[in-house]
């Protein structure tokens, strides 16, 4: 007997059928005594909770899924991943070539996991926009709720916009009002405000115009102010009440990283969870896992004669796990008065 198929694509070769000899989904209809071991995500969760993170994916590299899913299992998380875009790999070479996930085929995702009784999430992981995100959130908080919804709204960085302006309006008026915590960079913060940030005080009147439209938590993840690299952090705990709002302020590596953005959106995913009324807490954890990760990325590309300054570089986070679940904080959080 054959169980519900999950379906990957919307023509006949592409849909999966999976059959009860892989005993992997059965249906519930089966007789007790045919029933397929339980889930133990489900019936035994872990302390933190299951994160569905839906983002791009590269077969060589770490960006997207492959930067975020590895450190969230390391801090405790089970984590199904859906790959928006599946790429070759991401930067360095002459040519790369990838898949996209449309629409309609996140959504048949979505059904395979309701049919089969899978669709309970502690949370859901976005870097990237597809029109489909926001049934999805409906869906997961008719489910659960409490679903906390992370969001890195990737509109551009320095300047520069990587998707059509008028997906700006999108996330401004549609995604970022659903959104639990939101972790834009200097320059998207700007687009989803309209408010341009230079300072200190700019960028924690930026996290209290995006609270107003909607997240209790905003991480500004990186704003430079004077030369030196900030990040301004805002949690916003009562309705009522002030947020209580946070700097850390950041070496400056001379390289350029790949993967960073959605790495560190996945630790403030895992600490914030962690130290729920602690946002600086998890932020100092976060961003001393990052740096600790970057300065041995430095240090062996530098060990096999490469100049780091020369291109972007592939992140070492299979290396840095302990970094990763065991950080030793470096960088302190300073509080605002």
């Amino acid at each position: 007997m054959l169980l519900r198929s999950l379906r990957l694509g919307t023509s006949s070769h592409s849909r999966i059928s999976i059959s009860r000899e892989t005993h992997i989904f059965r249906s519930r209809s089966l007789r007790n005594s045919e029933m397929a071991p339980p889930l133990l995500s489900l019936a035994l969760p872990s302390e933190t909770g299951r994160v569905l993170s839906i983002q791009s994916h590269t077969v060589q590299g770490y960006v997207g899924n492959k930067s975020a899913v590895f450190p969230l299992q390391l801090l405790g998380y089970d984590v199904d991943p859906i790959n928006s875009v599946q790429f070759s790999n991401h930067t360095g070479y002459p040519s790369f070539k990838g898949q996209v996930l449309n629409g309609q085929q996140l959504w048949e995702l979505i059904e395979g996991l309701e049919a089969n009784n899978l669709l309970y999430y502690t949370h859901l992981l976005t870097v990237s926009f597809l029109n489909t995100i926001l049934e999805v959130v409906n869906k997961l908080r008719s489910i659960n709720p409490k679903l906390i919804y992370v969001c890195d709204p990737v509109l551009g960085d320095e300047g520069k916009l990587y998707v059509p302006s008028e997906l700006v309006s999108v996330y401004r008026e549609k995604v970022v009002p659903v959104a639990s915590m939101l972790t834009p960079n200097q320059f998207e913060a700007e687009q989803l405000t309209g408010f341009r940030i230079g300072s200190e005080r700019d960028g924690r009147e930026a996290c209290n115009i995006l609270h107003a439209a909607g997240p209790s938590k905003v991480v500004i993840t990186s704003i430079v102010i004077d030369g030196s690299l900030h990040l301004i952090g805002s949690h916003k705990k009562e309705k009522d009440q002030s947020p209580e709002q946070f700097k850390i302020v950041i070496p400056k590596i001379p390289a350029y990283f790949t993967g960073t953005g959605d790495l560190m959106t996945s630790l403030l995913l895992g600490w914030s969870n962690k130290y729920p009324d602690n946002l600086d807490k998890a932020a100092e954890l976060a961003v001393s896992s990052l740096q600790a990760l970057l300065q041995r990325t430095l240090n062996d590309y530098r060990s096999v004669g490469y100049d780091p300054q020369s291109s972007s570089l592939e992140i070492r986070l299979i290396q840095s796990q302990d970094d990763i679940r065991n950080p030793q904080v470096a960088f302190k959080a300073e509080k605002f008065n």
